[in-house]
């Protein structure tokens, strides 16, 4: 009898809750249907395509189907490894990537909190406005705009030797050695203002009542930025450092497949140019689909260096 009762009441509960999520669920109805239809399209366009991976492994001709193209085993891995330029490509794309994130990861968080002390309205949604339009450019035109500028009738040039720095014009896309200066100073100028919302949000985030009980303490505005600001947005700066840290044998293969030519290629031959010149444009899809591979796995080890890390050094991290 007291068993009965007992698996009734456990019945009871199951029911009750069933109903209740039953209930909350209808509630949500909308707000579920936005988030099944995103993860309809995560599954469709991202997971689904992961079939094709497998290519890197065979000789696959575009006119045949996966399953009918011959297994090559790890050939494809094994030639992009013994490639005379492979040195050459590591040392642009890994150069490019960390200065970027040397340079360019801070300088948004530093604009962020700047920024954020301006006083007047107007003129902070000016800078903001200012600073977001070069993101909506493509890097066709943009990479035209910096192609221009920087041409030996440029406005560097005129600039340069109006003041006497130079004696005669450069053409800058010409010369290897400006060429990473460029394509980072580039990259800053196109993304600083819009890397900098993220930090804005987190900043808005504060409670105010630790800059009130900062101002009692006696400190000025850089010492709130240092000592409350900061500490309170270190868990957003943790988690995009991890992102940026992983991707970091990435390159922007816009931004550089526009602003390279024959003169800069011994600096702008990177490991995307790479796989477009011998993967892609020459139909070697399975050579290219290895060189994926390869840059995905790396990825993931720095991912999960990078969460390492940030975990034990401040308790944040993705997982």
């Amino acid at each position: 009898m007291l068993s009965n009762a007992k698996a009734r009441e456990r019945e009871a509960r199951s029911g009750s809750a069933g109903a209740v999520w039953l209930r909350k669920l209808a509630a949500q109805r909308y707000l579920q249907g936005m988030a099944l239809l995103g993860a309809a399209w995560m599954i469709v366009f991202n997971y689904v395509p992961m079939y094709g991976v497998i290519i890197a492994f065979k000789d696959y001709m575009i006119a045949k189907p996966i399953s009918a193209a011959p297994w090559a085993g790890l050939a494809h891995f094994r030639e992009f490894l013994e490639d005379d330029n492979l040195g050459l490509m590591i040392k642009n794309t890994l150069g490019i990537s960390f200065f970027k994130l040397l340079i360019g990861f801070p300088l948004p968080i530093l604009f962020a909190l700047f920024l954020n002390e301006l006083r007047s309205v107007r003129f902070k949604k000016a800078v903001q406005t200012i600073t977001y339009l070069p993101h909506f450019l493509s890097w066709v035109v943009l990479g035209g705009i910096v192609a221009t500028w920087l041409a030996d009738t440029g406005i560097v040039n005129d600039v340069l030797l109006k003041l006497g720095l130079i004696s005669e014009p450069i053409y800058y896309l010409a010369e290897p050695h400006y060429f990473w200066s460029i394509v980072i100073g580039s990259d800053i100028w196109k993304e600083l203002g819009w890397s900098a919302i993220i930090y804005l949000a987190a900043i808005a985030g504060v409670s105010p009542e630790l800059y009130e009980a900062a101002t009692i303490d006696g400190a000025d505005r850089f010492q709130k930025m240092r000592y409350v600001t900061l500490p309170c947005i270190k868990g957003t700066v943790s988690i995009l450092l991890i992102l940026a840290v992983s991707g970091i044998f990435n390159s922007n293969f816009d931004q550089i497949f526009v602003l390279r030519n024959s003169l800069n290629e011994s600096a702008s031959n990177v490991v995307d140019i790479y796989v477009y010149q011998t993967g892609i444009a020459s139909a070697r899809y399975s050579y290219s689909a290895a060189i994926g591979l390869i840059k995905s796995i790396i990825a993931l080890i720095l991912l999960l260096v990078a969460n390492y890390t940030t975990r034990k050094l401040n308790d944040t991290s993705l997982f």
